[in-house]
């Protein structure tokens, strides 16, 4: 009963959570950010009802794995797991043409406001994938998205079963270019939940690649992100 009640609630505060939501944005748009910058607002844009945009991050990991990213000068980003959007944040604030992020829900409510993250005057176009990323059908539908071009960086942050992680790997890698990199979230060992399995799969394709891992303290529960550099 109490979820019926939170969720006729958010949707009777629909018009004024945009409002707000829009009006947040438009601070964050008043001048270009620093990749710091744009992490701390990632981290702390809001929650907005419906328009909540926030990432479940470690600052310093998603920091660095930002600066990674944008020292490709990315002309395009897949991202598998959109949740919040506060990744989505920083991924448009980087890429030059466009981001596609995909997720098994996203609101229509908070569409525009997602599509709505690259900085004024940038080209770069978010798009929004719906749909299980494990379907063939839906690897269709990313296939169909970028045409003939190839993303500069694959962000794998969804299905965090071990099995669900190496599908995602083994789906969408082949879209990464050459000297691009492919990124993985919660590799720590030591997860709050049983089904946080990534570490197990990180363990196993990581040997014989080029990785770089960011890790804020080897100690602590959860996050940790690790990259692979598709060779050149």
């Amino acid at each position: 009963m109490s979820n019926i009640l939170k969720e006729l609630s958010r949707t009777l505060r629909v018009p004024f959570s945009r409002f707000l939501a829009f009006r947040r944005l438009r601070e964050y748009h008043v001048r270009p950010r620093s990749i710091e910058e744009t992490v701390d607002w990632a981290m702390r844009f809001g929650r907005y009802g419906y328009f909540t945009i926030h990432t479940l991050q470690k600052r310093s990991e998603i920091t660095a794995l930002a600066k990674a990213v944008a020292a490709l000068k990315p002309k395009t980003i897949l991202e598998i797991g959109t949740a919040r959007g506060g990744t989505l944040l920083i991924w448009a604030s980087l890429a030059s043409e466009r981001v596609i992020t995909c997720d098994l829900l996203h609101r229509e409510a908070q569409r525009p406001l997602l599509e709505a993250l690259p900085p004024p005057g940038s080209p770069c176009r978010v798009t929004l994938l719906t749909g299980d990323s494990h379907q063939a059908d839906f690897k269709q539908r990313v296939a169909r998205e970028l045409g003939d071009r190839k993303v500069d960086f694959l962000f794998i942050d969804g299905d965090h079963t071990e099995a669900g992680v190496a599908q995602d790997y083994n789906d969408y890698r082949e879209f990464v270019r050459p000297g691009g990199i492919i990124a993985f979230h919660d590799i720590i060992e030591n997860q709050p939940f049983a089904s946080n399995q990534v570490y197990h799969f990180w363990k196993k394709v990581k040997p014989g690649q080029t990785i770089e891992e960011f890790i804020d303290d080897p100690q602590q529960c959860g996050f940790g992100i690790g990259i692979i550099r598709v060779p050149a």
